[in-house]
C-alpha cells in the first residue's frame, strides 16, 4: 500500500504539471507588504539575518527557508522558499524601510512544487529517493514474476518490449 499511494501521487501530480490549466490558473496572488526593520538587525552594511528573518517570520506569518541572502548598493535582499511559496524581501540598509512581496501558493501549486521535490527540505528529498528506489524494485519484481508464469510470459515479455519501444521512441522525440 505504501507504494501504492506514492505511486498514486506522484502520477496524478505528473499529470497536472502537463495540464496546470485543467484547474484554473496558477493560484498565485501577489501580496506586498511594507514596514521597518528593528535597528538591531542593521549595523551599516552589516546585517544580522537572524534577526531580520525572525522578524518577518513574527511579523508576517512568512514560511520557508530563507536563501539568497544579499547586500549590494545600499540594498539587502533575500527570498524564503517553501513548495508552492515564494516570498522575497527587499530593505534599504540606512533607513530599514522594507518591501516583502509574497505569493500565495494554491493547492495544486503547491503538490506539483513536491512531486518535483522544490525547496521541501532533507525529509522530503529523502522520501522521493526511497520512493524511486521502492517503485523500481517493485518494478523489477514484477518483471522477474513474469518469468515464473509460463502460461503468460511470452505475452508479457512481448508487451513490455512494445512498451519499451514506445517509450524509447517518444523519449528520443522529445530530446530531438
Amino acid at each position: 500500500m505504501f507504494s501504492f499511494i506514492t505511486l498514486l501521487f506522484f502520477a496524478v501530480t505528473g499529470v497536472t504539471l502537463n495540464h496546470p490549466e485543467w484547474l484554473g490558473s496558477s493560484g498565485k496572488e501577489g501580496v506586498t507588504v511594507n514596514g521597518t526593520l528593528k535597528p538591531e538587525a542593521i549595523d551599516g552594511e552589516k546585517v544580522d539575518w537572524l534577526k531580520v528573518v525572525e522578524q518577518l517570520r513574527a511579523e508576517h506569518s512568512v514560511r520557508g527557508v530563507a536563501v539568497e541572502m544579499r547586500v549590494d548598493s545600499g540594498e539587502g535582499s533575500f527570498a524564503f522558499r517553501s513548495p508552492g511559496c515564494i516570498a522575497e524581501c527587499f530593505f534599504d540598509l540606512k533607513t530599514g524601510k522594507y518591501e516583502l512581496k509574497t505569493d500565495t501558493p494554491s493547492a495544486l501549486a503547491t503538490v506539483n512544487d513536491l512531486h518535483r521535490g522544490r525547496d521541501a527540505g532533507r525529509a522530503w528529498f529523502w522520501f522521493i529517493d526511497v520512493s524511486g528506489y521502492f517503485l523500481t524494485l517493485v518494478s523489477l519484481t514484477g518483471l522477474g514474476i513474469l518469468f515464473y508464469l509460463k502460461k503468460s510470459r511470452v505475452a508479457g515479455l512481448v508487451l513490455a518490449g512494445i512498451g519499451l519501444l514506445v517509450f524509447g521512441s517518444l523519449a528520443w522525440l522529445a530530446v530531438r
